[in-house]
């Protein structure tokens, strides 16, 4: 018999330890697809998912709670895999025109599961005494799926140029991915990688030309997991977080690619700012008038919305957009990172914030979303539809680098002016250098 307190222990932990196995999967991401590829990456992922699936379905057969904590672990893994892989996968394979929209399936899809999840954990299906473990099983479902079909799509052309140098396969995976014949221009943008060795999380970190990308990941992804979402979902988890939630990312995956990645964001976390006070407020008067609880239900629903409309699966495609291929492994797993322990921070934090503040508690997220929604203002440049060069050239006088990424001076007086610059190179073919040789 194990007492109450020690139970309450074991259920938190079984709860939060998904995200320490998500922090531990983001991590080795980068080492496994620069060996394996992307899309072996995502097949071999599928390994976690079933282990996953037997240790937690068998965990009650076995008498064993801790099978159900391993299980937890290990499907944590395979999430924090997948979170990390997927997204380099997609943003390789994707026509700049319409990689924003396709960076949204990400969102869309682990909405449909939470969504499925919920349906089949109601007491009358899965949701009872007797039949819990099936519902872990479940999970070998979609796994099996992805094996079945994603032997049949191309690797990721990048890869297989850039690491394998295989020219041919490259060439006929953009042709499949991009549906024509001519992708030379695409083969030229990839070529131009190749000498660029695979960055460590160190180096990218000391790569003053990508800092303020690095920094604009960091902030969105830990405002998209501290925004508060998860706690406002709770009263309406069967409705709001499922199909509301895969409707307005519907709506943002079209509108992505119409009105930009930065309204978008700003405008997301600009709402819910504003539905969190208006929550705050009507939830500290409820009992003053019978129409106050409506509004509170109202602001809920917003608040879904202005998460799922803007900030729902954007901070994935920015990771995606702001690195060039060799980068990208090591920037999703910072981004990776933040995002589990953000994760693991909220889910252990709340309930105490909640119990301090009481209907306050949701003020804490109103400024989280502030902040988020004034860096973004003042820092993040539009994306939509930008090449990767362009993207960096935007950051550029950010960083202080110039595009090819030598660091400019801190200060305009020790920059040299265009005439002196003119004068060193004329006088420099005065002493013998051809032209050719200087450029």
């Amino acid at each position: 018999v194990i007492d109450e307190g020690t139970l309450t222990l074991l259920w938190s932990i079984t709860v939060s330890i998904f995200s320490i196995g998500g922090l531990v999967g983001a991590i080795i991401t980068t080492p496994i697809v620069k060996f394996f590829g992307r899309k072996h990456t995502l097949l071999i992922n599928n390994v976690f998912a079933v282990m996953a699936a037997l240790l937690m379905a068998l965990c009650q057969l076995a008498g064993s709670f801790e099978m159900l904590l391993l299980g937890r672990i290990v499907m944590g893994i395979d999430a924090g895999v997948s979170l990390s892989a997927l997204p380099i996968y997609l943003s390789e394979i994707s026509p700049k025109e319409i990689r924003g929209a396709l960076g949204q399936v990400t969102a869309i899809f682990i909405c449909i599961g939470v969504f499925t999840a919920q349906v089949l954990g109601l007491p009358e299906i899965f949701g009872n005494e007797s039949r819990w473990p099936y519902l872990f099983g479940v999970i070998v479902v979609p796994s099996l799926i992805q094996v079945g079909i994603l032997p049949f799509l191309p690797e990721s052309p990048h890869y297989l140029l850039l690491e394998k140098n295989d020219k041919s396969g490259a060439e006929k995976a953009f042709q499949t991915f991009f549906g024509k014949d001519d992708v030379s221009h695409e083969l030229e943008e990839s070529e131009a990688q190749r000498n660029v060795k695979l960055v460590s999380v160190l180096q990218l970190l000391r790569n003053r030309s990508v800092r303020w990308q690095i920094i604009t990941v960091i902030i969105t992804m830990a405002c998209y997991q501290l925004c508060g979402l998860n706690a406002v979902s709770i009263p309406f988890q069967y409705v709001a977080s499922g199909n509301g939630k895969i409707l307005f990312l519907l709506i943002q995956g079209l509108a992505v690619e119409r009105l930009g990645r930065r309204p978008l964001l700003i405008g997301g976390f600009g709402l819910m700012v504003i539905f969190f006070a208006v929550l705050t407020v009507s939830l500290t008067f409820q009992n003053h008038a019978y129409w106050l609880p409506y509004l509170s239900i109202f602001c809920i629903l917003a608040i879904i919305a202005s998460f799922c409309i803007g900030p729902g699966g954007i901070p994935f495609v920015l990771t995606g957009e702001f690195f060039q291929p060799s980068q990208k492994p090591a920037a999703f797993m910072i981004a990776g990172t933040v995002n589990w322990v953000s994760n693991f921070s909220v889910g252990l934090l709340f309930p105490f914030i909640q119990a301090g503040l009481l209907t306050f508690c949701f003020l804490v997220f109103a400024v989280v979303c502030l902040a988020g929604a004034t860096y973004l203002f003042f820092v993040l440049p539009e994306t939509k539809n930008k090449t990767i060069n362009e993207i960096s050239q935007a950051f550029a006088k950010r960083n202080k680098v110039t595009l090819e990424g030598q660091e400019m001076s801190q200060f305009p007086s020790e920059r040299k002016s265009s005439e002196e610059q003119e004068h060193n190179f004329s006088s420099t073919l005065e002493n013998g250098e051809t032209k050719n040789n200087i450029l």
